[in-house]
């Protein structure tokens, strides 16, 4: 039986690599300042999708793949081509600027109503929020079950799934019916590689505001670009754009008027060393005064 898929990716700002500039005075990110990376958990999700469609599909369904952001976020959509994706669709749109959690989650659960899935996937959390909200509240407005923490997806058999959910101190196995939204763990499986043809198939995929900058980039006469996105539709390589007029978004719950979320300030935080500080020796004599003078301080014990 075949299935139509729907993953929910983002690309975000390598938070491994944060500077003074990385956010805002108005309390957003500062995206430029950062270099960008596909959200790790997304990767799980992806892989889980194809995990599903190469064992529960017999070889069929659909796997299609949404993000939301600006024109570069395209980068990681290639890198899903590369790894198995059937589609890809790029959400951009000046007036979803500065959404939040709340915002973010009706923008993408109108794209997914649009695609009509029987399963959504997440992954857990974006690692520039860390909420792990944008699933669950998905999951809400479409009105599809809820399954998080998902770390092992077991069967999908007649329309039922099967999946086996990390609770920290346990796991427990779920089962539900489709339709169903899943948030993936990072310890759900190990994202495949680039397959090499694929990635010399999709490297030239492109959206059509990349093809108008790549244009523009050349000099060339504006008129060029229709005629290179048919080009690359007729090959397959045209990146879907959709702006919010075409998911029917009603504005006033996109961008920051969609946004209840608000920064109250932001704090630099200055970590300083210790003025106070004791040399021990790298030996069991000087092991066993430590262990001692932090008992006696009740630091340990």
């Amino acid at each position: 039986m075949s299935y139509n898929i729907v993953v929910c990716v983002k690309q975000v700002p390598d938070t491994k690599k944060i500077t003074g500039e990385a956010m805002k005075e108005d309390g957003t990110v500062n995206r430029a300042a950062l270099p960008t990376i596909f959200n790790p958990e997304d990767l799980n999700a992806l892989e889980t999708a194809l995990e599903i469609r190469e064992n529960f599909c017999n070889g069929g369904g659909t796997i299609t793949v949404l993000t939301m952001g600006p024109p570069a976020a395209c980068e990681v959509l290639r890198e899903c081509y590369y790894r198995g994706a059937d589609r890809c669709i790029l959400i951009t749109d000046r007036r979803a600027a500065a959404s939040d959690t709340l915002a973010t989650s009706y923008i993408l659960s109108c794209a997914a109503r649009k695609l009509s899935p029987d399963l959504v996937l997440c992954g857990r959390q974006a690692i520039d929020g860390d909420t792990a909200q944008v699933g669950p509240q998905m999951a809400e407005k479409l009105g599809f079950t809820l399954i998080t923490y998902m770390d092992k997806f077991i069967s999908l058999e007649d329309g039922v799934i099967r999946t086996q959910r990390n609770l920290d101190n346990g796991w427990e196995d779920v089962s539900c019916k489709l339709p169903a939204l899943l948030t993936v763990l990072d310890t759900a499986n190990i994202p495949r590689p680039y397959a090499y043809k694929r990635m010399a198939q999709y490297k030239k995929a492109r959206s059509q505001a990349e093809v108008a900058a790549e244009v523009k980039a050349s000099g060339a006469d504006e008129s060029e670009v229709p005629t290179r996105c048919e080009a690359l539709k007729a090959k397959n390589l045209l990146i879907d754009s959709w702006d919010l007029d075409a998911i029917g978004a009603d504005l006033e719950w996109c961008g920051m008027s969609g946004s209840p979320t608000k920064v109250n300030k932001i704090e630099s935080v200055v970590l300083a060393g210790g003025k106070d500080h004791k040399s021990v020796d790298a030996n069991k004599e000087g092991l066993d005064i430590l262990v001692k003078e932090l008992i006696e301080e009740y630091t340990i014990g």
